[in-house]
């Protein structure tokens, strides 16, 4: 693969995991034996992914000091956003500055990202680069393991994505950008959903669409469960 760098979501405060985001920061809550964050980085680097760099908040301390106990074939930074979360948009804007104009892969370490996944991510990275455009990992609501999700796009035609009363996918945490995507925006909290209209309502947002059964850890009680599966 061409793209060689990628960004892992772990600022968030994991409210729909307490009591467990007490003590410990939701991506290092541990599914069969393995964290979360660990599971997400040895699939990117799986791919070939060389530099990687993850975003922090509540519990950064714990992440840092994983980080540095582990020995990983890519090359990590942890940047925390140390007076206040700046939400998802904010953070992906924050922790992309050192990854400059080049392309990117975002990924939400809450998905246990699999094997399967590898050949649905090379093809995340074939339409950006024939396209030049935002492409997104979508995964149709049937295929989701935890049946409360509600849904968040569409596709059209031309797998252009939208969003629309009745929305039969949901969003599975992987998407490929750069920082033009984010225009003039300024560094401070925003919610990446904000970029994902703007992008929607241009044309400009792209699905691909996952055949892989979807895992993901979204609230205390799937956790649960899945602690008690064998995923593979």
């Amino acid at each position: 693969m061409k793209t060689k760098k990628a960004i892992i979501l772990c600022a968030g405060f994991g409210k729909r995991m307490l009591p467990i985001t007490k003590t410990i920061p939701k991506p290092l809550v541990k599914i069969n034996g393995v964290t979360l964050l660990e599971n997400s980085i040895k699939f990117l680097s799986s791919l070939g992914i060389k530099h990687i760099v993850i975003n922090s908040h509540h519990l950064h301390k714990e992440i840092i000091n994983f980080v540095k106990g582990k020995k990983f074939s890519s090359r990590i930074n942890v940047v925390v956003e140390r007076k206040k979360i700046l939400d998802t948009g904010g953070g992906i804007l924050n922790a992309s500055k050192k990854l400059k104009n080049q392309i990117f892969f975002v990924l939400n370490p809450d998905t246990i990202w699999r094997k399967g996944y590898k050949k649905e991510f090379r093809k995340l990275e074939k339409i950006y680069l024939k396209n030049k455009k935002p492409v997104m990992l979508l995964v149709s609501k049937k295929k989701s393991y935890d049946r409360s999700f509600k849904g968040d796009f569409n596709l059209n035609s031309k797998n252009e994505i939208l969003k629309q009363k009745n929305n039969k996918f949901i969003y599975t945490g992987a998407q490929i950008i750069n920082r033009s995507v984010f225009k003039k925006r300024k560094i401070k909290p925003f919610s990446m959903n904000k970029v994902w209209n703007e992008l929607i309502r241009e044309r400009n947002l792209i699905g691909v669409t996952s055949q892989n059964k979807f895992f993901h850890i979204n609230n205390y009680k799937i956790y649960k469960k899945l602690n008690k599966k064998v995923i593979d």
